[in-house]
């Protein structure tokens, strides 16, 4: 098969990086650490741009980094990276409506930074207390892109959608009581909004949402 790698128990592709500009990036769960560093190998050794492993827990991430040199462990992210990509001028904001949604936005802008993104961190400003994202109204409108991860009922992805000019990309998280479905409501929030435009990408995707904001800058000018 052209432009794959085959290891047995991986098919990699190493033309993705000539068609997409980035290597292949590896889903972690599901794998040995010795698949992951089989892995990590051939596209540090087949390509030359950043190499990133998603979800890693960190006993996974120790193993990981023994075997292969010069790889870095977000714990927060739960992600593993080598040769982070150099910096742009493309800034993310990585906008949070409550502490819950952590997590997804460590990802979210771990991936970003990977990617030679620019980001910034806003925290906790959720639709429950509307003052706290109208205060942050001038830091959203810098920035080239805006990642906005919510769960309950995802309204935030709509405030900020009628807010901003720029690409909105929606993440709902499954933060929440019964009703919020493990971030389905978010999600079917998010895909009715009546803030035209938002992209919205899968439950807790903040990798999702970081490599939308990355194909943003690919098509620039």
């Amino acid at each position: 098969m052209t432009g794959a790698f085959d290891l047995g128990y991986a098919r990699i592709d190493l033309e993705r990086e000539t068609r997409q500009g980035l290597p292949e990036i590896v889903y972690g769960p599901g794998k040995r650490a010795s698949e992951i560093v089989g892995i990590v190998t051939v596209l540090l050794g087949r390509n030359t741009g950043p190499v990133l492993v998603t979800r890693v827990e960190p006993d996974a991430a120790t193993a990981v980094l023994g075997r292969v040199a010069g790889g870095r462990y977000d714990r927060d992210a739960r992600l593993l990276v080598w040769r982070e990509a150099r910096r742009i001028e493309h800034t993310v904001a990585v906008v949070t409506a409550g502490t819950a949604d952590g997590p997804v936005a460590a990802e979210a802008a771990a991936v970003a930074c990977a990617l030679g993104l620019r980001t910034t961190l806003i925290r906790d400003v959720g639709v429950a207390g509307l003052h706290r994202v109208l205060a942050a109204v001038d830091d959203l409108r810098a920035a080239h892109s805006v990642i906005v991860i919510a769960g309950m009922e995802g309204a935030l992805a709509s405030v900020i959608g009628g807010l901003v000019e720029t690409p909105v990309i929606a993440v709902p998280t499954s933060t929440g009581y019964g009703a919020a479905l493990e971030g389905v409501t978010a999600l079917l929030a998010m895909l009715t909004s009546c803030a035209a435009g938002i992209t919205v990408v899968n439950i807790d995707s903040g990798f999702g949402a970081a490599l939308a904001a990355f194909r943003l800058t690919r098509g620039a000018t």
